[in-house]
């Protein structure tokens, strides 16, 4: 059977929707999984165990500039690349207008269906088109996790049962067995992921010294990450505080960022699409959330992996202490 998943964007999304490939491989050993990203994101699904095809598009920036010659080139291209094969089902994991644009140009075989969610879930994106060009829509539950919902629709599409749903979730992520090996042995490595594309997500920069200085006290050391130039000088900012035992990263492709990151033993983020790729890794981590929606994009059914939540932002004692939970759970 030969499936293409659409999921655009956004980075976090994405991370929230690999299970769904290894739920088909598991339900369905010989199944041909494609997959239609943003090409920003496409580097980190060449990271993902039993993936076929990954087809990359720059919708985003395509329609800022849908009238000129390289975009119409452009576009023609991915149509092309896109209808290569033929698809016993599409699964638009998306919602939007954007991926049902995608699902109706993807060529089906003589018995194939379009799939798509048939209603919102409580704090997600949906337009209507999405329902509209699916040949299915299938009715989700109103208060899902990011991570549940994907893998919801895909089982009520492929037939495999829903209760895979509700399943510890596994991401598939490429770590070799040396990294994963290195990086338990090695507990004094912590990721710091301070960077998130929204600045109210953002834990204060002091916030992260005093949790790196007391993270070095105990024989740490911390790894900086970013991946921009703002969050680049954010790490820099941090660093000049805990001296020289903070490790800054280069700036970094998703693919080699997802690789680093297997080196680490325990993570420390903000509610960000690096964080969630920790939890993919299955590193002990802890997230900050200082809006109440851990619930639908916080980690799920790990006991090493938990979400902090406070107005206006969590105090380095419970960030410290939900660390020490994570550290001894997963020992």
């Amino acid at each position: 059977m030969k499936i293409l998943l659409i999921k655009l964007s956004s980075l976090g999304d994405v991370v929230h929707t690999l299970p769904v490939v290894q739920d088909i491989l598991a339900a369905m050993p010989d199944a041909q999984i494609n997959w239609v990203v943003e090409k920003v994101f496409a580097p980190l699904l060449t990271q993902v165990n039993g993936l076929g095809r990954i087809i990359p598009c720059e919708l985003r920036r395509w329609r800022k500039s849908f009238w000129t010659a390289q975009t119409r080139r452009e576009w023609r291209a991915f149509k092309m690349d896109l209808q290569t094969d033929s698809y016993d089902a599409v699964i638009d994991l998306q919602g939007l207008t954007k991926s049902a644009v995608v699902s109706r140009l993807a060529k089906l075989t003589a018995a194939g269906q379009r799939y798509a969610m048939a209603n919102q879930t409580e704090g997600s994106g949906f337009e209507a088109p999405t329902r509209w060009a699916a040949d299915v829509a299938i009715n989700m539950p109103p208060h899902s996790h990011a991570v549940a919902r994907g893998r919801l629709l895909a089982s009520e599409a492929l037939g495999y049962g829903a209760a895979v749903a509700k399943t510890t979730p596994s991401y598939g992520v490429k770590v070799p067995a040396a990294q994963s090996n290195r990086a338990r042995a090695a507990p004094e490595t912590i990721a710091f992921i301070h960077g998130t594309s929204r600045a109210n997500k953002e834990w204060p920069l002091q916030h992260w010294v005093d949790l790196g200085q007391r993270m070095m006290a105990s024989g740490h050391r911390v790894l900086l990450v970013h991946g921009s130039a703002k969050e680049l000088g954010t790490s820099q900012a941090i660093a000049a505080q805990l001296g020289p035992n903070a490790v800054l990263l280069p700036m970094l492709s998703l693919d080699a960022l997802v690789q680093q990151l297997g080196h680490c033993a325990v993570a420390v983020g903000v509610d960000s699409g690096v964080s969630h790729i920790a939890v993919a890794l299955g590193l002990p981590h802890v997230q900050t959330y200082n809006f109440d929606t851990a619930w639908r994009t916080g980690p799920l059914g790990v006991l090493n992996q938990v979400s902090v939540f406070a107005q206006p932002n969590p105090g380095v004692d419970a960030v410290w202490q939900a660390w020490q939970a994570c550290e001894s759970a997963a020992r």
